[in-house]
């Protein structure tokens, strides 16, 4: 395992991060809450990752209804492991669609839940977990500001954002004398990158984290979806597919096609160069990995030491144009 600075946040953190979307639940959608990993599935996929040399697990409070949190708090108890936390902010814990946003009042009761279930005082690194228009970012980050002074979080960060609300959120900090955003955490992948197109070079310019989530783009670059066969039962698609509907096309599967040819070629699994794809990007800390059995970890282990050069990531980028 390698371990990488955190744009100036002080932090190392491990190439390879342990994303607990999916203990007890998938991701923050109430209607999936009580699915996916159970407590005991959740710590044995803890427990292969911090065997890995995984340091840093990252979760929401919103993840399962609270049970990610809970259950990572009940690992972190029971086992005495030291891992950075890194969780966020925005979604209901309950699934009350009133109950969101980055309010100045908001955040501290949501952070003061959030160090409950995970049995700390303290959380490592703390994200916005999504774009809140009918808050002032103003009010958002004084909010963050007066956190990190109390000492209950270290650094902060941003997940889901755009160029444009990030440069102004920069700018903000800046005005205002308060603590910044340190990293991005956007979704990035060989089928999904948008990122490249404005928020990777503005971390470039301003010396930010990048801490990719969704290098298998749910599932999609692990060879396992085939226009040939119904998707597999459990799988992301039969449980959330919406928001990867749109790869639903012939075009998407012959780029898979010569994807996995282009694995066999290399000797290793589709979803090993995939990861290795993003982990070559140079902005790129750590990228995000949410196995769903312990053994699924293995080939983002694995990926860490698969170098590839620009021209292979372009290449490789080529086969799904």
């Amino acid at each position: 395992m390698e371990y990488r600075r955190l744009g100036g946040t002080g932090l190392e953190l491990s190439s390879v991060g342990l994303g607990c979307g999916n203990f007890g639940g998938i991701g923050s959608a109430p209607e999936l809450f009580g699915r996916g990993e159970d407590e005991a599935e959740a710590f044995a996929i803890m427990d292969r990752a911090v065997a890995a040399g995984v340091n840093f697990f990252d979760t929401a409070a919103s993840y399962g209804g609270g049970r990610s949190e809970t259950w990572i708090g009940n690992w972190g108890s029971e086992r005495g492991e030291p891992t950075l936390l890194s969780t966020k902010v925005f979604w209901s814990v309950t699934g009350d669609p009133a109950d969101r946003g980055l309010s100045r009042d908001r955040i501290p009761r949501e952070l003061d839940g959030s160090l409950a279930r995970l049995r700390t005082e303290r959380v490592d690194m703390y994200l916005t977990h999504e774009q809140d228009p009918e808050t002032p970012i103003e009010e958002t980050l004084q909010a963050l500001d007066e956190l990190v002074r109390a000492g209950k979080v270290g650094a902060i960060g941003v997940s889901n954002v755009n160029g444009e609300q990030l440069e102004e959120a920069l700018a903000t900090s800046e005005r205002q004398g308060v603590a910044s955003f340190g990293w991005v955490q956007n979704e990035y992948s060989l089928l999904r990158r948008e990122a490249e197109r404005d928020v990777l070079p503005l971390c470039a310019r301003e010396g930010l984290g990048f801490t990719p989530f969704s290098p298998l783009c749910g599932g999609w670059l692990t060879g396992k979806y085939d226009r040939a066969r119904p998707f597999p039962e459990g799988s992301r698609m039969t449980l959330r597919g919406e928001p990867y509907s749109d790869l639903v096309n012939e075009r998407t599967f012959r780029g898979l096609d010569r994807f996995r040819a282009a694995a066999a070629e290399r000797g290793v699994e589709p979803a090993e160069l995939a990861i290795a794809w993003v982990l070559s990007h140079p902005q790129v800390t750590s990228v995000i990995v949410g196995p769903r059995r312990p053994e699924q970890l293995d080939a983002a282990v694995r990926a860490v030491d698969l170098r590839l050069s620009e021209r292979e990531r372009d290449e490789l980028a080529e086969l799904f144009a």
